[in-house]
């Protein structure tokens, strides 16, 4: 009998090797309960450059703390689409806090990885939310476009169905659709609001329908 038990167990233990994480198997609930220091806790036990930086790609929205944008990983030891896609939000972040005369030199390298990430897998969901955000975000005048920010998050939301990604809610794409629409003064907007609020949203998202970042 324990031997079968041990046996059986092994089985288990190689059909799993060693996906699971501290970090895959609880960042999505962490940031969307908006608890900053159980992310810090995930980070601490990242065994990954991609763990570290989907930590990261979260702390440091919600503490503005320059030290979480240290150290990154260069493009060269990076080759999956999710790494570079988060790599590049890094530079995205430093440039938006960076002094002017460093603007472009960051929002170049940042742009030049999130194309990197893309012609690798366009469908990355980590891709299509930063590239969302870039658009949201970047004035007219440097290629924002909130119209096109929406269909990245449409398509996100889309690629999200029926599947788990670490670290992404199934919550979020619905509200970067909302603030899309409410940043273009769609009268749907108001609506989708009250509709979304309805649904009891994590705490995170509930904040960003009532005061957005």
């Amino acid at each position: 009998m324990l031997l079968r038990l041990g046996l059986v167990l092994g089985i288990a233990f190689a059909a799993f090797p060693s996906a699971a994480s501290a970090v895959t198997d609880s960042l999505t609930y962490y940031y969307a309960m908006h608890d900053t220091e159980a992310i810090k806790r995930l980070y601490r036990q990242a065994r990954t450059t991609e763990e570290r930086l989907l930590c990261t790609y979260r702390l440091f929205p919600l503490t503005q703390d320059d030290r979480w944008l240290e150290n990154l990983p260069e493009e060269s030891e990076l080759s999956t689409a999710r790494e570079l896609a988060l790599l590049s939000a890094h530079w995205a972040f430093k440039a938006a806090n960076a002094p002017a005369w460093r603007l472009p030199i960051y929002g170049r390298r940042s742009e030049g990885i999130l194309r990197r990430a893309q012609a690798i897998n366009f469908d990355e969901p980590y891709a299509l939310l930063i590239d969302g955000q870039s658009l949201y975000y970047k004035p007219a005048i440097f290629g924002g476009d909130a119209e096109e920010a929406k269909t990245r998050f449409e398509r996100l939301r889309t690629v999200l169905h029926g599947r788990t990604v670490p670290g992404i809610h199934a919550f979020e794409p619905e509200v970067w659709i909302w603030m899309c629409l409410r940043k273009m003064d769609n009268p749907v907007a108001g609506r989708l609001r009250d509709q979304l609020l309805a649904r009891r949203p994590p705490p995170l998202f509930r904040q960003f329908l009532i005061d957005p970042p």
